[in-house]
């Protein structure tokens, strides 16, 4: 039986997973890619060679015997997965007296692609377990090939727990393998266990009954030794057999019978952010190109002023004017968009609305985007090709080829236009938060009423804050094994633990453009759950670069934990110098390196994917001069972090996003400040690759 905890957490995900599910065209015989019970590409316990679609995102729920495991799987790129696995087992045997909770990594690179008209299979390498506890790991080299139509064959050789049953001496001469500790920390890399001991043969195939049911069959070289030795698994055969179950193309059913002894049932959920709920997307329409000659405003008596039909047609598009200059046959225009997630697709519509409401000898349009009151960018285009290019095919193509594409222009000039009443924007609305794996806990969550708040002083100065009213939930310390570290971080569930109003966040924030490429921050206030202070941040950029640098200074003091005004005695100065780089293909690099809330140095490293459609899968680890028995559980910070974008959901334009955070741990060391509305995250949109990237949505 799954054991409850891991279910709630399970079908959070399997929640998310069918309610934004894409569509794929299904064929007779189609050789997708399964799942095992680890969550990973493969038969049932052995791994394959396939991959699954380039960012495909599964959920499996899998559980035998005293085991469940609940994964994500993701594909990195073509040939890269990754998978994150939470693991529940007791390791005293059917007695069940001892709950364990693991956490565990793999990895799986393709080397090799089947050549579909020879005899070349695919071939992949991959770790298992590689930084966790070390209790699932193991190593393989895998090769897979399908011989016919509906008949699909894999054999490979593994190490550790894949070279446990039925071993040889190792290929590799590496015949010494570190045994797994119980007790250990976890969360480190350990080299020396990399394709060391003795190693074993495994294989397997599956065939195609029917479509969308498959047979899968594997001879297995995993012992299961330890659950063998405390009575909690028989293992009476090294054979697998099973039924997989393609429901949906975003749900796959299976039903195993382990070793000749047990039952394994799974479930995984599929989604790929490349695959949109709506084809075309609930986007309303946008205006029409209208040709210079049949516009007559210079002409018609009584007619709004340029600043006034601008400023209104730009408000029909979701668009704030901000500021405007007529200079010769020129017009430039500064203007937010706080609705379209693709600055190229603000920037076209802002273009359109330009071609009805300016005067007929304006030849030349300059249109600003601006996020936070600051202008990101300039995009110049010529009147002449818009209405060229507005019906052609590979418009955007051609127009992005005409475009000439800057840093924004100087405030000097700009008539700038009294910001819309109302000056503040507020809503309410139920919460819901969810904290996923902590030391004892598969899922955490609590909710209730949220009020938020903005009030505008200015277009680049504002009054941010966000009130809650919790009505259900577990704010209960999270078991975690002790730290010699300030609590920083390991404590944050007991905030708001005793309910009423609590305020989440109160910030002044102030936004600037100090120079050519640069940008500044500052916020004041409740900055986040647990500090209050102040932070200052300056980040510099280039329009057409890849690379950016920042600098962040925080002075950072702990809050009462009943979130309302006061303050605890702890305070510190925190800070970090940063780089981000743009590798292109949707990947970003950051790093961060700088001094943490618990007063240790050091650095955290994140690679993270991004789809033009605003869909974000990342990962992240931090190296500080905390030793790893200092910091406890875990050893390191490290985690996934899954940004989920609302238009993708609904189909309507809106900026807003869901951020949800697997965290293996809430631990004290390597802890940062969490500040809403950081520089890079502003400014990114408008920028370089991600301009380029979403230009394709400029005539949406």
């Amino acid at each position: 039986m799954t054991h409850p905890r891991i279910a709630i957490a399970a079908a959070l995900a399997a929640g998310l997973a069918t309610g934004v599910g894409g569509q794929e065209a299904e064929r007779s015989f189609d050789w997708r890619t399964g799942y095992t019970l680890y969550g990973t590409p493969g038969l049932i316990d052995m791994p394959t060679a396939t991959s699954a679609r380039e960012g495909e995102i599964a959920t499996t729920l899998s559980g035998f015997a005293i085991q469940q495991r609940l994964s994500f799987s993701f594909q990195v790129t073509d040939r890269l997965s990754g998978s994150f696995r939470y693991a529940y087992f007791d390791e005293l045997g059917p007695a069940r007296t001892g709950d364990t909770y693991d956490r565990s990594f793999d990895l799986q690179y393709r080397l090799v692609d089947e050549d579909p008209d020879g005899w070349r299979p695919a071939m992949a390498l991959g770790l298992r377990d590689f930084l966790g506890t070390g209790r699932y790991s193991g190593e393989y080299l895998v090769a897979t090939k399908a011989v016919s139509d509906r008949l699909r064959v894999t054999g490979g050789i593994g190490w550790g727990r894949l070279g446990s049953y039925n071993g040889f001496d190792n290929p590799l001469g590496r015949d010494d393998r570190p045994a797994f500790t119980p007790g250990d920390t976890g969360g480190k890399v350990n080299l020396d266990q990399f394709f060391a001991g003795p190693a074993a043969f495994f294989a397997g195939a599956e065939y195609q009954i029917i479509p969308r049911l498959t047979l899968v069959g594997e001879y297995s070289s995993d012992a299961y030794e330890a659950e063998a030795e405390n009575g909690s698994f028989d293992r009476d055969v090294p054979v697998n057999v099973g039924l997989r179950w393609r429901y949906r193309p975003w749900a796959e059913l299976s039903a195993h019978v382990l070793h000749g002894s047990e039952i394994g049932l799974s479930g995984t959920f599929i989604l790929n952010p490349q695959d949109r709920p709506f084809a075309g997307g609930l986007d309303p329409a946008p205006p029409p190109v209208v040709p210079a000659s049949a516009v007559h405003w210079d002409n018609l008596q009584g007619a709004p002023s340029l600043e006034a039909r601008v400023a209104a047609a730009l408000a029909g598009e979701g668009l704030v004017l901000q500021g405007i200059e007529q200079r010769g046959t020129t017009l430039r225009v500064r203007f937010d968009n706080s609705t379209y997630r693709a600055e190229a697709q603000a920037i076209g519509r802002a273009a359109r609305v330009l071609t009805a409401t300016a005067p007929a000898g304006i030849e030349t349009f300059v249109l600003e985007p601006a996020r936070q009151g600051i202008p990101l960018a300039g995009v110049t285009l010529r009147r002449a090709d818009l209405e060229r290019l507005e019906n052609t095919a590979d418009a955007a193509d051609a127009l992005y080829a005409r475009a000439t594409i800057g840093d924004a222009g100087p405030r000097a000039g700009l008539t700038p236009v009294a910001a819309p009443a109302p000056a503040l924007q507020w809503g309410l609305a139920p919460y819901m938060e969810i904290s996923l794996f902590d030391g004892d806990n598969p899922a955490r969550a609590d909710g209730g009423i949220e009020a938020t708040g903005r009030y505008r002083l200015a277009p680049n100065v504002s009054v941010n804050g966000t009130l809650r009213y919790r009505l259900f939930g577990d704010r209960s310390e999270a078991a975690i094994s002790p730290s010699t570290l300030p609590p920083v971080r390991r404590e944050v569930n007991l905030y708001g633990a005793d309910g009423g109003v609590m305020l989440e966040r109160l910030t002044l924030d102030w936004y600037a453009r100090p120079g050519q490429d640069l940008y500044a921050r500052v916020s004041l206030g409740y900055l986040e759950r647990m500090y209050g202070g102040v932070s200052t941040e300056v980040l510099w950029q280039p329009v057409d670069s890849r690379l950016a640098l920042g600098a962040e200074v925080n002075y950072a003091v702990q809050r009462d934990r009943d979130l309302g005004l006061d303050f605890d005695d702890y305070d510190i100065v925190t800070g970090h110098l940063s780089a981000y780089y743009d590798f292109g293909n949707g990947f970003q690099g950051q790093v961060d390196a700088g001094r943490y809330l618990a007063g240790d140095w050091g650095a955290t490293f994140r690679l993270e994917r991004a789809f033009d459609n605003g869909w974000r899968l990342g990962g992240y680890f931090t190296l500080t001069d905390v030793s790893a028995d200092d910091f406890g559980e875990g050893s390191f910070d490290k985690g996934i972090v899954l940004t989920i974008p609302t238009d993708w959901v609904i189909g309507r334009p809106t900026r807003s996003e869901r951020a949800v955070n697997l965290a293996s741990l809430t631990r004290d060391g390597g802890a940062r400040l969490e500040v809403d509305g950081r520089l890079y995250d502003v400014v990114r949109d408008a920028h370089g690759e991600a301009l380029t990237d979403g230009w394709g949505r400029v005539w949406r």
